[in-house]
């Protein structure tokens, strides 16, 4: 999922590849949504780790507000998290997670640095593993081990790209693949082209 961009080149990866790619939109970059005219479905997430100590719930109520109204249901919705911090995690789940399931969406919890599975409540239908940088790549793995519905954030490399594969993640996302680094642009699409043909080639520049 190329977070917040329904640009050309994300159309035309979605054309070429149906079923792989999807949009997920924060609070205030919404658009569309075009999954009913073009295939691709969306997700929602909650704007938390952008905005970090300065998250407000009034966006985040518009985007849902807006997923509603679009009669197209997201595939899952993200309830609200604090990055890195498993207590306050928790907190805003016993308050956030009830509003959002008056929508009748699938949830995401995201899980955090310290977690474990025995942290992620029932109700939880997705774990977004999101967290720091290193605890989240040290332990992709166990979640998809006990989860059937992994998603992944902040996924901006080729071989990052290959290694939730791996791991069995159903998606993940990332803002960097249009950015105009023609590297990343290159690893979107050879991880593309490879992963719908079953095979996959090493191709060092790209790891580089």
């Amino acid at each position: 999922m190329p977070a917040n961009n329904t640009g050309l080149a994300v159309g035309w990866m979605a054309g070429r590849y149906p079923g792989k790619i999807g949009h997920l939109f924060s609070p205030g970059a919404q658009r569309g949504p075009f999954a009913r005219d073009f295939g691709i479905e969306y997700a929602l997430d909650n704007g938390a780790f952008a905005a970090g100590d300065n998250w407000e719930e009034a966006p985040w109520f518009a985007l849902l507000e807006w997923a509603k109204l679009s009669g197209q249901r997201p595939l899952w919705a993200l309830v609200p998290d604090v990055v890195a911090d498993r207590i306050r995690t928790l907190r805003k789940w016993n308050i956030y997670a009830p509003q959002l399931a008056k929508y009748n969406w699938p949830l995401a919890f995201a899980v955090q640095d310290g977690m474990r599975p025995a942290d992620v409540p029932d109700a939880a239908d997705v774990i977004f593993v999101g967290g720091t940088t290193e605890w989240k790549w040290q332990t992709v793995k166990m979640w998809c081990e006990h989860f059937p519905h992994v998603h992944v954030g902040r996924v901006n490399t080729y071989r990052r790209l290959w290694e939730c594969h791996d791991a069995g993640a159903k998606s993940c996302d990332g803002t960097g693949w249009t950015r105009g680094d023609q590297r990343q642009a290159r690893g979107i699409r050879a991880y593309l082209e490879e992963s719908t043909k079953g095979g996959r080639v090493i191709q060092m520049e790209l790891l580089a």
